[in-house]
């Protein structure tokens, strides 16, 4: 056999590390270098070169929607929360520039992005280049509320959350729809049997567990890990609507077995009645919303979106509801500068205070003011004549959004508990004659105004 000449190996060795160190150069000048985003696979205080993971993810995705023309903005609130921290230093920042991965490798399994879907076609072309680029992709999808009513329950569905999984961290894109009421919503995230429950850890994401309601959205965009991203304008907002945005629907499937029980009264003075009250509620609405103060459908009103998804024709008035903590004093001027003069005051602030405007011809708006105790929230409630005082009690409740006659309202979360509470277990039986001071289920006798201070406590108009 030949002999192998020893220069000949020596130089064969020389120039293939040569070669591997010429690739290093490469690869650190053209994937490493903070010129071109750096790849920060180690952060101040990391355990592991996961946060780095989850950087090249989220920089391959918004690639991704970015080339399909699917304006997403950011909405992760554990991202926001930093970002809301040094929020100045990043607007004012013309690069973005960071010697660290500071925002998007905070660890977390999810990084959480929207996307209105009126400003994108759902084109399938993304999805396939998404598994080109290693991601795994799932989309959740349930039936569209916005096309139900009392003359159809619709069986349409609509894509209500998108998960994008790429190795050991996943995308979670909400899909957000416009509704009456000029607001924004994005469904329940609800698994079909057919959906693998370990495809992620689902019980994680921050939204899907409710349904949402948030006011239109403003974006800027800002530069953040080296990366440009889409936020929400005024970040403390949006992430106060966050931990009060849970929505819940109207429940027409119910309102359709009310209405074949009792049918819906069509007379024309029902129709002008409800035509009224819709457009005094918009009213009262437009006026507590400028003030700043927040009320939920009460009473009566809160009883007919709850069984029948309308209002009630024969009650003759608008209730809402507000916490006394809420009150101002601006409220009475607020009204009668909107055209609506006080009808009557009855209580005062320190106890049982209840507020009645008059709307267009016998329609009227009563405001009842909620105080709270050790374990129930009561309102009071006065006879002018007598000066007798009455309490109303409910247990407990939170407040939720919902739609009602094309207007984004609050009622309380625990609406079964708050209507029973009022209207005894047979809530579902109308009654037309109501007396306010004995037929509610949780009325009470609760003493007499002094008469020196009726003056002050019972001023009818």
């Amino acid at each position: 056999m030949q002999r192998i000449n020893k220069n000949v190996v020596l130089a064969l060795l020389t120039l293939t590390s040569s070669v591997f160190l010429l690739f290093q150069l490469y690869y650190y000048k053209y994937y490493l270098s903070p010129k071109n985003g750096a790849v920060f696979s180690k952060v101040k205080g990391s355990q592991s070169g996961q946060d780095g993971i989850q950087w090249h993810v989220i920089k391959k995705f918004l690639g991704l929607v970015s080339s399909h023309n699917a304006p997403v903005y950011l909405i992760d609130p554990l991202v926001l929360g930093l970002i809301q921290k040094d929020y100045e230093q990043l607007s004012s920042s013309s690069d973005g520039m960071s010697p660290e991965c500071k925002y998007f490798c905070a660890a977390r399994d999810f990084t959480t992005f929207a996307l209105l879907d009126k400003t994108w076609k759902h084109e399938v072309s993304l999805f396939r280049a998404a598994e080109k680029m290693g991601f795994q992709w799932l989309k959740i999808q349930n039936k569209d509320p916005r096309l139900e009513g009392m003359d159809d329950l619709s069986g349409i569905e609509i894509p209500l959350h998108y998960i994008f999984k790429l190795a050991a961290h996943a995308i979670h894109l909400v899909v957000f729809y416009e509704r009456n009421g000029n607001y924004v919503w994005h469904g329940p995230l609800r698994l079909k049997q057919n959906i693998d429950r370990k495809f992620v850890p689902f019980r994680k994401l921050h939204f899907g567990r409710f349904a949402g309601a948030y006011n239109k959205p403003e974006v800027l965009q800002l530069s953040i890990d080296d990366l440009k991203v889409q936020i929400p304008k005024n970040l403390s907002q949006f992430l106060e609507e966050m931990s009060h945005s849970r929505f819940l629907e109207c429940r027409y499937r119910e309102a359709r077995a009310f209405f074949q029980l009792y049918p819906d009264d069509a007379s024309l003075d029902a129709v002008e009645f409800r035509k009224k009250a819709k457009a005094l509620l918009h009213l009262a609405a437009l006026t507590l919303n400028n003030l700043g103060v927040r009320f939920w459908l009460s009473s009566g009103t809160c009883l007919g979106w709850y069984r029948q998804c309308n209002i009630i024709p024969y009650s003759k008035d608008m209730d809402l509801g507000v916490f006394i903590q809420d009150y101002k004093s601006d409220i009475i001027p607020a009204f009668q500068k909107a055209g609506l003069p006080l009808k009557h005051k009855f209580g005062k602030v320190e106890d049982s205070l209840e507020l009645s405007f008059q709307g267009e011809d016998d329609v009227k708006l009563d405001i009842f003011f909620f105080y709270e105790d050790d374990d129930h929230i009561w309102n009071g409630g006065t006879q002018a004549k007598s000066g007798k005082k009455f309490k109303y009690l409910f247990p407990k409740f939170t407040l939720c959004w919902t739609e009602f006659v094309e207007l984004k309202v609050h009622v309380p979360c625990e609406t079964l508990q708050y209507v029973e509470a009022n209207y005894g277990k047979d809530w579902k039986v109308p009654v037309k004659v109501w007396d306010w001071k004995n037929s509610p289920s949780n009325v009470q006798y609760n003493g007499m105004w002094p008469v020196d201070e009726w003056d002050d406590v019972i001023q009818v108009y």
